[in-house]
């Protein structure tokens, strides 16, 4: 169905054959559609949490199959009762298989004109799989990282914001000071969101997080695998506060990066609580 014939169709009017079937739709009221007096602009309104297939980009293999969580949004003016639901999943379903980083654009154009709106937001959440080498015997594994990409675009402005949650080691520079031998570590949940110029892999963004990290995880070990991460997390101690700086330095450096955040949260092995720290930069304002 083109999109003039589908405009056609959502007004009600018969698009295919109006001598053989009955025009109930054009009977039908728009209720959505009707004035609403209290005259109150909603910001967002839209669908959460529908599942849909997509493929993102993988540097290593081409493309990467994967099954993302959609919300989609629009903004709702003053003078409408409300928006069209249905209208959010037509759009993706109409895309089928092919919604990438590179489509978004277009889905968050269509959702402007389709909804009659000045402003769409689009938010895709999905499992990113790398294959890692053990560091000493090489054995292979699938780690997966939870990414979202976030969209918005109004009549002059569109950008993306690219979130990776890693999940690292860190280890304690307390423990291992004040200890005869032996300190507490315990797995960290590094979330980082960034705004690019250029485009940037999954993969990039993972490796800095990982490099900067007491040690990275890994699907399999071996014991002498095993042997390494102990050692190599205990060579490498970081506070939650070293770990947020050390991958914000990595983000300076990078001229890719425009706007930025790093947060990442310990769940501590001793303590019935986290320790949790947070930078949030904008490359465009100086440094204090």
């Amino acid at each position: 169905m083109t999109v003039e014939n589908r405009r056609v169709a959502e007004r009600g009017i018969q698009a295919e054959s109006a001598d053989t079937l009955p025009d109930c739709a054009s009977e039908i009221p728009d209720t959505q559609g009707q004035p609403d007096q209290r005259r109150i602009p909603i910001n967002k309104v839209g669908i959460k949490d529908i599942r849909h297939p997509v493929r993102v980009k993988d540097r290593s293999q081409g493309e990467q199959h994967t099954v993302a969580h959609f919300n989609a949004y629009v903004d709702l003016p003053q003078h409408f009762k409300g928006t069209h639901m249905s209208r959010f999943v037509e759009i993706l379903n109409e895309h089928e298989r092919e919604i990438s980083v590179e489509s978004f654009r277009s889905i968050l154009a269509e959702m402007r004109s389709r909804l009659e709106a000045e402003q769409a937001h689009l938010e895709m959440t999905f499992p990113y799989f790398m294959m890692k080498q053990a560091p000493v015997s090489g054995a292979e594994s699938q780690m997966d990282y939870a990414v979202t990409l976030r969209g918005h675009q109004n009549h002059d402005d569109y950008r993306v914001i690219i979130e990776v949650q890693v999940p690292v080691t860190s280890l304690c520079p307390c423990s291992k000071s004040i200890s005869d031998y032996g300190a507490h570590n315990q797995r960290s949940h590094v979330t980082l969101q960034v705004r690019a110029r250029d485009f940037v892999w999954v993969e990039d963004l993972v490796e800095m997080v990982e490099a900067e990290a007491s040690c990275d995880l890994y699907g399999v070990l071996k014991r002498p695998d095993e042997k390494y991460v102990t050692e190599h997390a205990y060579d490498n101690p970081k506070f939650v506060e070293d770990l947020v700086r050390d991958i914000a330095g990595r983000l300076e450096d990078d001229d890719r990066i425009l706007w930025y955040t790093v947060g990442a949260e310990n769940f501590e092995s001793i303590h019935n609580h986290s320790a949790y720290a947070w930078i949030e930069r904008d490359k465009d304002e100086p440094l204090p």
